[in-house]
């Protein structure tokens, strides 16, 4: 049907890690060698919280981060300099390079030598790492790679930050041309005159093992990062093993995609008179196939080396949740409000554990997801980490202990000598400039200026209402059972979980865009936050307008649009277009192709849109409104997903996207997955025109128990619950996070539509190009346009089976449900012949129904084949609740599966402690697995004493990461008293366990 694409599985961002992160500093900034054995002792404590390959030798990675030893390197520099040893402080770079190819690693010395110079740095000598291979796994040792330091003197009258820039600035360069060059295995784990790191595929206790350096007496400092990698989900390497340049981190940034995306389209804006005529190298800000947490050290340090210190930096790119925090001090939350106008959050459990050689401290994301402990002892030594007890130490000399708070921070200045609490921190970073008087100045609120209009000063058309429906998909079951009852309720409707229509790619009906994303969701090592108790930390306002350059702060970068809804109505969208503001320019962009146009026309008018934004943004527009309104008989409306995610990339591509942010007016938006779609794909705002005209139409038509005010109140206020809990599922806070994020995987999309429109989204299987988008939006079109006086909207059949040929193929049709009764029945071959036939054959729904065993493969015998029996022990069900199933078929599939060998899941409702003991006919109705569901419902001392297995859902199966509902009506007597509740009384689980956020709990 479409294109074979070959692809592995796997890919590079995928990149995820829980891990043990913490420091040993000393408050006074002395220099001691204790502080390296104490974290290196630390880091054997915390062994437990990596892992082992099989070879029981070779770890995920581990590592410390130290100031550099200026008397080491002095005394090594003075080896490779004929006896004199530098006066000045000098630099050490530590490399990873090719061991396998001699001529490639002499080639990526060149290189890095030849950037040194360019720089006005002079190449003191070149020295190799003393090491102990033979400590290492076999895994660890054939990936080892050859490594080399080379050391450097400053130049003349420079200052430490001159210094830093510019071995960062030789470092960058370095890196481009190997890559142009294709050396491969090239990296430079630190390049500084104040830090270095050592790390690698150790688990901890190989690290001074390997590393003689670490050995050494002279290896004195204040401060020591060490990191224990675990990974969850991916391939460990030596380089991507912790601490980075300026960080180690235990967590997983949940907006990552989008940070790399909204980072990259700053790259063009940059400006700073601190790097000069240098700027062209920083260009690419985070490196290629890098993890979350070397993504988030290549943002910080390039905010720390651009004039910002260390603290400020960490703050602006992870701060606590502000916006509805009580009895902030009001300079913090100024601080806050400003640094929104800068970049969006980098959002997701996180412990991050710092340093620049001066300042070295821990922040905890908003949600205070990771643990992170510490003890203050007497004689100024600080033990910081992710579990208490990593040092053994007397307690009895502990002058303060605790652990951080959600979006606290604490740092040592080890340059003053002092220890700095959240408070501290904060209010001094916060009083460096009046961002308050800047943002009160230059940033201004929608609200203030979008007045409601009256609701029925618009008349409306009712046939070209109905036309407009047909044309973007609308069709009357959805209008009855997703669209009708949040007008209603203000909620999302309610309904059983399970779909058994096609994949959109496989079903033979014209379908919106939307359905081809599938949103992804949090799971164990990265909580789902509830959304509803944890309100407090979520956000849906966003700023609108031009972005000035990241690495500079003035009264402009404020002046932006603030709105505090993703959801524009009319008369908003209206003053947004009107708004008196010397940056606020918005130009509103039609998004058709012409009637009978083909996936070419397609193409080429969604190119001219995207043509047409960037003639916008060069002739300084700043809001961009992409409009599919006056669609009509020979204007087919661009898919708006389709036309924000080209824009989006092509201002990226450009290098413009943040002179400008995107608002969508749209006939086709009408869901939550819809907006969420469209925000997630790069807007800012979405006005739902048609959804709204139709609830003005039904209000005037009085098909609704509501008033219009009511009614389109309560469904903007769906539509921004479902976004709160479509973000929170996926651990994101905030909106502007979210918003470009692209925290999904199309699944049936082909590779060009990707690229040109959703670069970086996960596409595994290919599938419908450009011709096949617009052959569907041409199809709806027709059955709209073709004959308006006979036009009317589709039955749908998506969510009920409807006779014949009508409505959306369903695997469970009439034909297979009442062929497997009769087999039930009267049990004879024949009738389950006519039930496996109705089942097989049909329509493909799922990817596994394209599958066909491969001809001409010699059989094997079956004395060779497991043995039925060992095969059965390794079966078990799905975890289906009682309540979600009769009691009859939860007990049914509990004894089938112990008779058989196998094991059946209780699912999270609890079981009848009849259950437990075996029967007098030797029949056990027990469930083998047992559940523990968030709610805990049914959950006793003696129902988890029955189980062979426990199973903690962190991620809810039916809804990840929403938690589960079971309505009112199906919580009988029994269910009530099995989950120790009421009956008739709707049960909820909560999104996460608010006891257990990760493995570590």
């Amino acid at each position: 049907m479409f294109p074979n694409v070959k692809k592995s599985l796997y890919q590079s961002k995928f990149e995820h890690d829980a891990c043990g992160v913490g420091f040993v500093a000393n408050v006074h900034g002395r220099k001691e060698r204790r502080i390296l054995d104490h974290a290196l002792e630390a880091l054997c404590n915390l062994a437990h919280r990596g892992a082992l390959d099989a070879d029981a030798k070779t770890g995920d990675g581990a590592g410390v981060m130290i100031q550099l030893p200026q008397a080491f390197f002095k005394a090594e520099a003075a080896l490779l300099n004929g006896g004199q040893e530098p006066e000045e402080d000098i630099a050490v770079g530590f490399l990873f390079l090719p061991a396998k190819d001699q001529k490639q690693a002499a080639t990526a010395s060149q290189i890095l030598e030849e950037a040194v110079q360019s720089f006005d740095m002079e190449v003191i000598g070149w020295r190799e790492v003393p090491v102990q291979p033979k400590c290492l796994g076999d895994k660890a040792l054939s990936t080892l790679p050859a490594m080399k330091q080379i050391l450097v003197s400053r130049g003349n009258g420079w200052d430490d930050e001159m210094f830093e820039r510019r071995l960062f600035l030789a470092r960058k360069v370095a890196g481009q041309r190997a890559r142009e060059e294709g050396v491969e295995d090239f990296y430079i784990t630190s390049f500084s005159s104040k830090t270095i790191v050592y790390k690698g595929l150790f688990n901890a206790p190989q690290l001074a093992q390997f590393y003689g350096d670490l050995r050494s007496p002279l290896f004195e400092t204040s401060l020591a990062v060490f990191h224990q990698r675990y990974s969850t989900n991916t391939f460990p390497t030596w380089r991507l093993a912790h601490p980075y340049r300026t960080m180690a981190h235990n967590g997983e940034i949940n907006t990552l995609l989008g940070n790399k995306n909204w980072t990259r389209a700053r790259e063009q804006e940059i400006t700073s008179p601190v790097w000069g005529d240098h700027i062209e190298c920083l260009r690419q800000i985070i490196q290629p196939e890098s993890s979350d947490s070397a993504a988030l050290d290549n943002a910080l340090e390039i905010l720390r080396l651009s004039g910002r210190n260390i603290l400020h930096s960490m703050l602006m790119l992870a701060p606590e949740a502000w916006e509805k925090m009580e009895g902030m001090d009001k300079g913090v939350r100024d601080f806050y409000r400003y640094h929104a106008c800068l970049n969006e959050p980098w959002d997701g459990p996180a412990a991050v554990v710092f340093t620049d050689g001066r300042f070295v401290g821990a922040t905890l994301d908003r949600n205070g997801l990771r643990p992170a402990r510490y003890k203050l002892y007497e004689d100024g030594l600080m033990v910081f980490g992710s579990e208490a007890g990593m040092v053994e130490l007397d307690d009895r000399l502990i002058v303060s202990k605790g652990r951080l708070g959600p979006g606290k921070i604490m740092a040592i200045d080890t340059e003053e000598g002092r220890l700095m609490d959240n408070d501290e921190v904060k209010k001094q970073v916060a009083a460096q400039q009046p961002y308050g008087q800047w943002c009160d100045e230059h940033l201004v609120s929608l609200a203030d200026h979008a007045k409601p209009i009256e609701s029925s000063a618009k008349p409306i058309n009712i046939l070209d209402l109905t036309l407009q429906q047909i044309a973007f998909g609308w069709d009357s079951e959805e209008l009855k059972i997703i669209f009708k009852p949040m007008l209603t309720t203000g909620a999302e409707a309610v309904g059983s979980m399970g779909d058994d229509t096609p994949l959109s790619v496989l079903s033979k009906r014209p379908k919106l865009l939307y359905s081809y994303f599938k949103q992804l969701f949090a799971q164990v090592t990265n909580p789902a936050i509830d959304s509803i108790r944890e309100k407090v930390v979520m956000s849906l306002s966003t700023c609108m307008g031009h972005r000035r350059s990241w690495l500079e702060e003035s009264p402009k970068h404020a002046s932006l649009v603030r709105i505090d809804s993703p959801f524009l109505l009319e008369y908003e969208l209206d003053a947004l277009a009107k708004m008196d503001h010397p940056d606020v320019n918005p130009v509103t962009l039609s998004c058709h192709f012409p009637a009978g146009g083909n996936g070419e026309a397609l193409l080429s008018a969604l190119r001219g849109v995207c043509e047409k934004a960037s003639e916008a943004v060069d002739s300084g527009k700043t809001v961009i409104i992409l409009s599919d309104r006056n669609t009509s008989a020979d204007h087919v409306a661009i898919p708006m997903l389709l036309a924000v995610g080209a824009v989006h990339h092509h201002l990226i591509r450009e290098g413009k996207r943040l002179k400008s942010s995107i608002v969508c007016e749209t006939g086709e938006a009408r869901d939550v997955h819809h907006f969420a779609c469209l925000v997630g794909c790069g807007a800012s705002a979405v006005n739902p025109y048609l959804a709204i005209d139709l609830i003005r139409q039904w209000a005037e038509d009085g098909e609704l128990d509501v008033s219009i005010e009511e009614a389109i109140a309560n469904y903007r206020t769906a539509i921004e619950n479902g976004m709160l809990k479509i973000m929170a599922k996926m651990g994101i806070s905030t909106m502007s996070s979210y918003r470009g994020g692209q925290v999904f995987e199309a699944v049936g999309l082909s590779d060009e539509v990707v690229e040109e429109c959703f670069f970086g989204t996960t596409s595994q299987i290919g599938g419908v190009t450009f011709e096949h988008i617009a052959a569907d939006a041409q199809a709806r079109h027709r059955q709209g346009f073709g004959d308006p006086d006979g036009a009317i909207l589709d039955e749908g059949g998506h969510y009920k089976v409807l006779p014949g040929d009508r409505g959306e193929t369903h695997a469970f049709n009439k034909k297979v449900v009442q062929t497997m009764h009769k087999f039930l029945r009267n049990q004879e071959r024949e009738s389950f012949l006519d039930y496996l036939e109705a089942s097989e054959k049909r329509d493909p729904i799922n990817l596994r129904d394209l599958f066909k065993f491969k001809d001409g493969i010699q059989p094997i015998s079956i004395d060779d084949v497991e043995p039925v029996e060992n095969i059965r022990t390794r079966f078990t069900t799905a975890a289906m609740s009682l309540g979600a199933l009769s009691p009859e078929a939860h007990e049914c599939l509990a004894i089938a599966m112990n008779r058989i060998g196998g094991k059946s899941n209780s699912g999270e409702g609890g079981e009848d402690a009849e259950r437990f003991t075996t029967r007098e006919n030797g029949d056990n109705a027990c469930s083998a697995i047992k559940q523990v569901a968030s709610g805990r419902f049914g959950v006793t001392p003696e129902y988890l004493a029955s189980a062979q297995e426990i199973e903690i859902k962190v991620a809810q199966g039916a809804k990840p990461g929403e938690g589960g509902q079971l309505p009112g009506h199906k919580v009988t007597p029994l269910i009530a008293r099995l989950r120790h509740s009421t009956p008739g009384v709707p049960l909820i689980s909560p999104p996460p366990h608010h006891d257990i956020y990760s493995i570590e709990d």
